[in-house]
């Protein structure tokens, strides 16, 4: 399969743009600024569009992998590369913060989305529909997962109030279900077309390389953003 350099790129960019998200949560998490990170409409759309784009992109890079049957080599590394990650995430945020720890962040989200979607990459109408059915239904008919999480979460001794990352399966395989209908319909060919897209410059070529090397660079540039932080908050 022929590697597509703009969804790199489209990757590359979610990961920019995460980057500048926790370095100013960093800061006002050790009072350098204050942001209102969860009640600013900037902050919270500058979130949302940074989970749209990994969680579109993934469903994306589902349809390309397995558009000419399943490949289940690639489903088993996939799933012991994630499932090491979410692991990790989950040890890492619990040690540092122990009451909101993330169990079911981006990572994870992508980790079940990945296995569910192999359902649907064979069916981009389906994937479409759907997807717009989870919309309308969370936004026009209050469908959610708050009643699963009331009953589970105290079984489990899960955060309650609050989380450090939570990206809920509904309604977020919405953006899945409709990044396997892009590919499914051969919508993300004219997309990635575009000429921002195949424009050659160094800057559309680090973030090329940035978006190939999108999962060490999540799992990494937290602890040293957050580290580098932390050592300047205690030196001051």
């Amino acid at each position: 399969m022929k590697r597509i350099i703009g969804i790199d790129i489209f990757r590359g960019l979610a990961i920019v743009f995460m980057v500048i998200f926790h370095f100013f949560y960093d800061l006002n998490h050790f009072q350098f600024v204050t942001v209102p990170l969860h009640s600013s409409t900037f902050w919270l759309n500058f979130r949302l569009l940074i989970v749209n784009m990994f969680l579109i992109t993934a469903g994306m890079s589902l349809a390309l992998v397995h558009k000419d049957g399943i490949r289940w080599h690639s489903v088993r590394k996939r799933v012991l590369q994630l499932g090491l990650a979410c692991a990790a995430i989950s040890l890492a945020t619990y040690l540092v913060f122990p009451r909101t720890w993330i169990y079911f962040g981006v990572i994870h989200f992508i980790l079940v989305a990945s296995i569910v979607g192999l359902l649907f990459v064979k069916y981009p109408k389906v994937s479409l529909g759907l997807s717009m059915a989870i919309l309308i239904g969370y936004f026009f008919l209050n469908v959610n997962m708050h009643p699963i999480f009331d009953k589970v979460a105290p079984l489990l001794h899960l955060p309650v109030r609050y989380t450090e990352d939570l990206v809920p399966f509904i309604p977020w395989f919405a953006a899945t279900l409709f990044g396997i209908a892009i590919v499914g319909f051969g919508w993300h060919l004219k997309l990635f077309e575009n000429s921002f897209f195949e424009a050659e410059t160094a800057v559309h070529r680090v973030l090329a390389i940035i978006g190939k090397k999108a999962l060490p660079i999540y799992l990494l540039h937290q602890p040293i953003l957050f580290g580098t932080v932390y050592a300047v908050h205690s030196i001051l």
